[in-house]
């Protein structure tokens, strides 16, 4: 078997879960990684939106913001901000949105606001941004980030973006008619919500991992479906698209940071 690492298994994971036909709003980071998978591989038809208003674009390298100028120069089209927002997003055209998380529950609630009280944070974290939007009104959500008890908590100190609240039907009580969140894919399982309770389940272990190490890092009890599938492990060519993708990354930035350091100096 093809050696691979546990963040490979997830982005690859990710990436797999993702329609040629899908208009995908990314976010930066994983997300971006794996909609960028997907398109290099199984997804070539694919529509990436970032928040800058980029509509299909196809970035050589992964961007280092939404600002990133390699998402302008690659997209079809560039719209305004308000536009991206109005006619795209809350205009229903967006069928999955992409998110990470600095802190998850169980219902799939994400706080990247705050850690701690609000009002005294033991770390302010960069905020929402257009993620609470991005919940509320994409056709479905998925979330990607790696298992910790630190990440995957009871309850999360602020919510930014609203995923199944308490769980049930509290989406519909609150009149928002999307799905919410579908998919959790993490570094070490595939989750999804329970039909009934919209509590994350695990359906599938990656590779290797063990239900007590799910359990080790998830910060509430974890639950797992009656059948827990095996996740099939990344194919060369899988990886060979994400590994050179990151290399053309890693040397694009090491790029730019070389060239930022020989500007200061000469000014």
């Amino acid at each position: 078997m093809t050696d691979f690492t546990p963040n490979e298994m997830m982005t690859i994971g990710a990436a797999r879960a993702l329609r040629n036909d899908d208009v995908c709003f990314v976010g930066i980071g994983a997300p971006s990684a794996a909609c960028n998978v997907a398109r290099l591989t199984h997804a070539p038809d694919i529509t990436l939106i970032y928040e800058s208003g980029t509509i299909g674009t196809a970035p050589n390298v992964l961007p280092l913001s939404i600002g990133d100028g390699e998402l302008c120069e690659t997209a079809v089209t560039t719209v305004a901000v308000p536009e991206m927002f109005r006619y795209w997003l809350q205009g229903g055209r967006i069928s999955v949105g992409f998110l990470g998380a600095a802190q998850l529950d169980r219902f799939g609630n994400i706080n990247t606001t705050v850690i701690g009280d609000y009002s005294n944070p033991k770390v302010r974290l960069p905020g929402g941004g257009g993620a609470p939007e991005i919940a509320s009104s994409c056709g479905e959500i998925f979330i990607t980030m790696a298992q910790s008890t630190r990440g995957m908590v009871e309850t999360i100190d602020f919510f930014t973006s609203f995923g199944h609240g308490n769980g049930g039907d509290d989406r519909q009580k609150l009149g928002i008619t999307t799905k919410g969140p579908t998919l959790l894919m993490t570094d070490l399982a595939i989750w999804k919500p329970d039909p009934v309770s919209r509590e994350f389940t695990v359906v599938s272990l990656h590779p290797g991992v063990s239900r007590d190490q799910v359990r080790e890092t998830c910060g509430w009890p974890a639950r797992f479906a009656d059948r827990v599938e095996e996740t099939p492990p990344p194919t060369q060519q899988e990886l060979k698209v994400l590994r050179d993708l990151q290399a053309r990354t890693d040397a694009a930035h090491s790029g730019q940071a070389a060239a930022s350091k020989r500007g200061s100096k000469d000014a």
